[in-house]
Formats: structure tokens, C-alpha cells, sequence
């Protein structure tokens, strides 16, 4: 099989049919990612990857190239795997490359073929790419197209490849239906669940996930604005939430929200496809959820604002992380460089550190200052923010780090250090919809971060 685009979503994919017994060919016009990939080297952190990817490059399953002619005559199986960033200016689905690897590959498919499509589009794209397939492969209705969606999380996606929840297709045969399930057989042996559904039901399951969940970070964050209005704790709010089973406590953690190159986006496109449609009044909610989650990130500023004694002027201002989540490099809609950048803004002098995240923070945000580690982030600092949730930050010493502060302030903004150990180190610990007074701990809920998978707790 081959996999076009070879990105996050791609290199994994191809490590990972690899690593199920598949002979694979990654295919990427990008001559560097070609030959960093050819040599076992992925040019983003992702954990477990490169060692996959190393490991198959050397037992010779696995293999990279720039050459669409030679992908056609190597692949019985072809699948799309690269990227649907927004529309610059707009908040529709960019589909220039998806239709640019369509008309690359199909005058080349000369046998029957399936066409494998991962990437997250907008529901009606993958009828008019079957159509387009049709009217340009030699092999015209003998190229068949099914849908078959991703649904990776970042830090976790090497895992979720070769043990998802469920496997979700779109086919229009039963012949194609067939084709996929040989691929994933390894993975259905295990019991994974494999769903056969139509073209636009295929396409919505990933953008309504996305939905969902973005609906539920918000809401958590909505609850976190409602208590600190009336004094209520949001975290034991979410933990007697949680003990409900229609609605658990995955993704009902208070915080900055939610950021990276999906979520936000595939949010913003299913809204704008929704208007296209006629049914923009039926996603009207999923504007209150974006503008929740912005309103989340400008509260963590207001929060530390009043901390600085109304003003950032001349304060130094910690920001502890730069990934959108923990482990992971990903920098994309970042709330952690959202937050920085606002306070840069104002005048504070901001010194962010992230374990993976920093090189690729740099390019982006230059103006923002550097450290080397998460203790020469805080010196002098008038104010501590935890930004992203790494375990690093999480088992450092607050007696350590007070050592080294101007002023022993931290605002959690994940609510996942523990308030105790940190006010018993003499520091103020604030964390948005959190009364200041409890010393009740976050962990109650029985989640880490946005996207744990820890059960409730037995009590709170």
C-alpha cells in the first residue's frame, strides 16, 4: 500500500500498517521529508514514532518516495493522507491538496485500485473525488474510493493506530468494503469494531467527534466562569458530574481549552459547511463553544493581569509550556502562546519553556524569550503560569522553584498540580473557577488532562 502526505497523520499511518505486516511506500513531494523519513528520522515528536518508523525502514516493510508513477504501480491500495488546514481568510476546509494528490495519482492507476481517504473534509468531498477519479484514472470505475476517517489524538496517535476504538468506512461496494477490511484485518481479529456506513455519514463521524468534544471542554469552562461568580468550586462540580455515566469525566477538566490543528478548525469548517448547507441554525451552539474556548485563554490573562497588580508592565511573567497539549511538538493554535503572546502584548516580559515545543515556538513566536528548563523559566518571575499539562511540571519540587521566583505566585491553568504541596510551600495557588480558599486537589475528578482516561474517583 502507499500513503500520500506523509505529516503527522501520514508517517504514522505508514508506520503503523507497517508494523501490522503491510508492505508500505510513503509518498511526500517534500525531497527533505523524504530523506529524513528514508533514514529513520521523523521531523516531529511524537512519541513511540521514530522508533516504529526506524524499525520498519531497516526490516525493509517500510519505504519512502517522491515519485506519484512509481506509488501507482507499487500500491494496490492508495491512502490520502495529507492535510485540510482553513482556507486563509476564511473558515472553510482548504481542499487544494487533497484535489492536488487526487489529479497526481489517478492518471496512473492503470489496475483496479482502492483509494483510501483519511484526511478530515467537509461532508460531500468524497462523492465529488470518487467522480473525479472516475473521469481521470485509466482504470476509471475500476479505481474504488472509500472513506475511511482518523482519529488520532496528538501524544497518543500510535496507540490509537494500531488499537482504535473503531474502524468507520464509507464505501459504495461491497467488493471495496471487502478490500478494507483484508487491510485492517490484523486489528479486527482483536475485536476492534468495524463500521461500514455511507460516504457522508463516513465524513461526519469525524467532524461531529470533534464537535462533541469541543462542546464538552467548553462547557466544563462555562461552569468554571458560572463558579467563580458564586464562589463554587468548578473542580468538585466535574467530579460529581463525572459519577453520571451519560457523561463521565474524559474531556470535563477546567482549563485553558482547547488548541491544535484540528480541533479549532475542523470546528470553524463544520460551521461554515453548515451554512453552505442551510443548516447553519443547527450549529449555531458550536459558535458559543469557539467563543468560550477564546474566552477561556483571555480569562487566564485577566487572571494573571490582577495578579501583577492590575498592569504586566515591567513584571516577569512565566509561562510553563508551548504545546497546545503535552506530548507533543505542536505549536499550532497553541492556548499556552495565545496567553504569552498576550501578555508580550502588554507589556510583561514573558519567558516561556516547554519540554519538546520550544524550537518550533521560537519560529513562530520569535519576540518571546526562551529557557533551557522549567527552573531558569522562573527566575525572578512575579508570577508562575502552567500552561500545558506535562508531567514534568506536575513532579517538580515547589520548594525548588521558590527558591528562584520574585513572588511565589502560580496560576494553574490546568488544574493539574496539586495546590497542596505548592501552598505548603508558601505559594499562592490560583487555577481559573477555583475558590482560592479550598485546599481541595484538582485530581478529585480522576482526570489528568483534557483527555484522560482515568475513571472517577472513589471519593471526593
Amino acid at each position: 500500500m502507499t500513503v500520500l502526505g506523509t505529516g503527522y497523520l501520514g508517517a504514522t499511518h505508514a508506520a503503523c500498517m507497517a508494523e501490522i505486516g503491510h508492505e508500505v511506500l510513503g509518498v511526500d513531494g517534500n525531497p527533505e521529508k523524504v530523506l529524513s523519513l528514508a533514514a529513520g528520522k521523523v521531523p516531529f515528536y511524537e512519541p513511540g514514532l521514530a522508533a516504529l518508523i526506524a524499525r520498519h525502514v531497516a526490516s525493509g516493510r517500510l519505504s519512502f518516495t517522491q515519485s506519484l508513477p512509481e506509488a501507482a504501480e507499487f500500491g494496490d491500495a492508495h491512502f490520502l493522507c495529507v492535510g485540510t488546514p482553513s482556507r486563509e481568510g476564511s473558515d472553510e476546509a482548504d481542499l487544494r491538496y487533497l484535489h492536488s494528490v487526487i489529479d497526481g495519482i489517478a492518471p496512473h492507476l492503470r489496475r483496479p485500485t482502492l483509494v483510501v481517504g483519511k484526511s478530515t473534509v467537509p461532508v460531500g468531498t468524497a462523492a465529488q473525488l470518487a467522480g473525479r477519479l472516475h473521469e481521470i484514472a485509466p482504470a476509471s470505475v475500476e479505481v474504488e474510493l472509500v472513506w475511511n476517517p482518523e482519529f488520532l489524538r496528538e501524544g497518543h496517535a500510535v496507540e490509537d493506530t494500531l488499537n482504535p476504538d473503531r474502524i468507520v468506512v464509507g464505501a459504495q461496494s461491497e467488493a471495496a468494503e471487502l478490500s478494507l477490511r483484508s487491510v485492517y484485518a490484523p486489528l479486527i481479529e482483536k475485536g476492534i469494531p468495524f463500521l461500514t456506513t455511507d460516504f457522508s455519514t463516513a465524513e461526519l463521524v469525524k467532524v461531529a467527534a470533534n464537535a462533541f468534544l469541543s462542546t464538552k471542554i467548553s462547557f466544563i469552562n462555562a461552569m468554571a466562569e458560572v463558579c467563580e461568580a458564586t464562589g463554587a468550586d468548578v473542580w468538585q462540580l466535574a467530579a460529581a458530574l463525572s459519577y453520571d455515566s451519560r457523561i463521565g469525566a474524559r474531556f470535563l477538566s477546567p482549563g485553558l481549552g482547547f488548541g491544535g490543528g484540528c480541533l479549532p478548525k475542523d470546528l470553524r469548517a463544520f460551521v461554515s459547511r453548515g451554512k453552505e448547507l442551510g443548516v447553519d441554525r443547527a450549529l449555531e451552539f458550536l459558535r458559543s463553544v469557539d467563543e468560550i474556548n477564546t474566552r477561556s485563554r483571555l480569562r487566564m490573562v485577566s487572571l494573571a493581569r490582577q495578579q501583577c497588580g492590575g498592569s504586566f508592565s515591567g513584571k516577569r511573567v512565566t509561562v510553563w509550556g508551548a504545546a497546545f497539549k503535552p506530548d507533543s511538538d505542536d505549536v499550532r493554535d497553541s492556548p499556552a502562546l495565545f496567553v504569552a503572546e498576550s501578555i508580550q502584548s502588554e507589556g510583561g516580559k514573558v519567558v516561556v519553556y516547554d519540554p519538546k515545543a520550544n524550537d518550533n515556538a521560537r519560529k513562530e513566536h520569535p519576540n518571546l524569550q526562551y529557557a533551557q528548563d522549567a527552573i531558569e523559566a522562573a527566575e525572578n518571575a512575579h508570577v508562575l503560569l502552567h500552561a500545558t499539562e506535562w508531567k514534568e511540571f506536575r513532579e517538580i519540587d515547589p520548594n525548588v522553584v521558590g527558591e528562584i521566583v520574585d513572588v511565589r505566585r502560580v496560576i494553574d491553568g490546568r488544574g493539574t498540580l496539586d495546590p497542596e504541596s505548592w501552598r505548603a510551600a508558601g505559594w499562592e495557588y490560583f487555577a481559573p473557577g477555583k475558590p482560592t480558599s479550598t485546599g481541595i486537589r484538582p485530581c478529585a475528578v480522576g482526570v489528568t488532562n483534557q483527555e484522560g482516561h482515568t475513571e472517577p474517583p472513589k471519593g471526593m
